[in-house]
């Protein structure tokens, strides 16, 4: 949890939070998605949120690096998600309504290495055989590249 969080939330307790964050879409040399499977057992993609300061292609980076050991180049802008479904109740009862900007990477370097604080397991799976348990956020993200690929096929390269 960021600095930020934790003290609003001395502040305001339980109540619902804005919180603005990055996810980042990391595919290998064959396409497959990089998923971190959470210390909850359920799956998603890097990501996190936004530190005071920070831009959010800032926070996609320092996410991805602290939770993977990888530094991601050539981030491409996906999407921005918010709305009511994106309203979450979490299990210590702290309400959230996230807005998540959603990148893109095709090319990374360095070791992957799991932050064991954050994550189980770290694996590139193909996007048509998510785990049962990924969460329906990151399965809404996944869904919209693949729907709009193409697109972004274009210009990635």
């Amino acid at each position: 949890m960021s600095r930020y969080v934790k003290e609003m939330r001395v502040m305001i307790g339980h109540q619902p939070l804005l919180l603005a964050g990055s996810n980042v879409i990391i595919l290998d040399e064959r396409g497959n998605i990089l998923l971190q499977q959470r210390l909850n057992g359920h799956w998603g993609l890097p990501g996190g949120l936004l530190e005071l300061g920070e831009s959010l292609e800032d926070t996609a980076r320092s996410e991805v690096l602290e939770e993977t050991g990888l530094t991601v180049e050539n981030l491409l802008f996906l999407n921005v998600f918010s709305g009511r479904e994106y309203f979450f109740t979490l299990p210590n009862q702290d309400q959230i309504h996230v807005i998540t900007a959603l990148y893109l990477c095709r090319t990374y370097r360095g070791e992957m290495v799991m932050n064991t604080e954050e994550s189980k397991d770290l694996k590139f799976m193909p996007s048509e055989h998510l785990p049962v348990n990924t969460e329906t956020e990151y399965r809404d993200y996944i869904k919209f590249y693949q729907d709009n690929q193409s697109l972004y096929d274009v210009q990635g390269k």
